[in-house]
């Protein structure tokens, strides 16, 4: 199978051996669908539409074919359920450590950023209630952090813990808006931007949240596919891009004060969602405050659109002593 091995970057559909017995007494057979993102003389890892790898090993395929590089029919963005698009969205922008509860994901990176150091609550925690706050709790004091649990706004999670007395964290940061926008696969890469798979000092200089950088480049350069944009020289505008499966996500667009108002950060934003249709994605999502018109206006030409708003709650004071 070694040397018939799907190549990366190819759409593709694996077939292989599952373990045990099929339903016709045959050996049982399972069956990945993605984009190939590495083969070595082991395996295969297959990265599925919402951005879950697969490792297949060799000898374990039994055929495999590619696929149309773009499915024939695919889900709006919009339709995507917000629990869901949390998973999608953790899985670009992952913690430096993850510890499932149920299908809740405990999150810790040294304090860099809410989304990495909280719990992402999604689905069930396995466990009565009470007993899960319990272990978040847990979780984070052992790691000298508050704990923090990130909800989406309306949700039965949101109810359930402000019924056990979890408060919204005060502050710019203590939530999101996330938007989501079906992609042109017509964008242009800016000539003079640069990109790059991995953070250099000048980039993450223009990045205003990083108080340890070996936490934040473990984390911003976690995914399998990310990219780095930078343009000027020296830099005067950069921008992050992730692509999980169909997925794209666009972060850390920023522009030096003094070059604001020359169409950079669209230039930077261009730059990315070309590189996000080459990755295979064709479905995008953001997060930035509701008070970041700026923000807000930049992506709106772009068919960005308002999903789900998130907040992150935390113990109160009185629960907490």
């Amino acid at each position: 199978m070694t040397s018939d091995a799907p190549t990366v970057g190819q759409r593709v559909v694996v077939r292989h051996l599952a373990g045990g017995v099929g339903p016709s007494g045959g050996p049982a057979l399972n069956d990945v669908v993605g984009r190939v993102l590495a083969v070595d003389e082991q395996s295969v890892t297959v990265q599925r539409r919402d951005g879950r790898t697969a490792i297949v090993a060799l000898t374990d395929i039994v055929t495999w074919k590619a696929v149309p590089d773009r499915p024939l029919r695919r889900r709006s963005a919009a339709a995507i359920d917000a629990e869901e698009l949390t998973r999608i969205t953790s899985r670009g922008w992952p913690p430096i450590e993850s510890l499932l509860l149920g299908e809740w994901e405990l999150r810790a990176s040294g304090r860099f950023t809410g989304r990495a150091n909280s719990v992402a609550v999604h689905g069930s925690p396995g466990m009565p209630f009470g007993d899960a706050t319990a272990e978040v709790e847990a979780f984070y004091a052992q790691r000298d952090q508050p704990a923090l649990a990130q909800v989406v706004v309306g949700s039965v999670h949101e109810h359930s813990f402000a019924a056990a007395g979890w408060e919204p964290m005060e502050g710019y940061f203590g939530g999101a808006v996330v938007q989501v926008a079906d992609l042109d696969p017509a964008y242009a890469a800016d000539p003079e931007a640069r990109t790059s798979d991995s953070v250099d000092d000048e980039w993450l200089s223009h990045y205003g949240r990083v108080n340890d950088p070996v936490a934040a480049r473990e984390v911003l350069e976690g995914p399998a596919q990310v990219a780095f944009i930078s343009i000027g020289a020296p830099t005067v505008a950069i921008g992050r891009v992730v692509a999980t499966g169909e997925w794209a996500g666009i972060a850390c667009v920023e522009v030096e004060p003094d070059a604001r108002r020359q169409g950079l950060a669209t230039r930077i934003v261009d730059t990315a969602l070309a590189w996000a249709i080459e990755h295979g994605a064709d479905k995008a999502y953001l997060q930035t405050m509701r008070t970041n018109e700026a923000a807000l206006a930049l992506y709106k030409p772009y068919g960005f659109v308002d999903h789900h708003d998130y907040i992150y709650l935390q113990p109160s004071t009185a629960t907490s002593q």
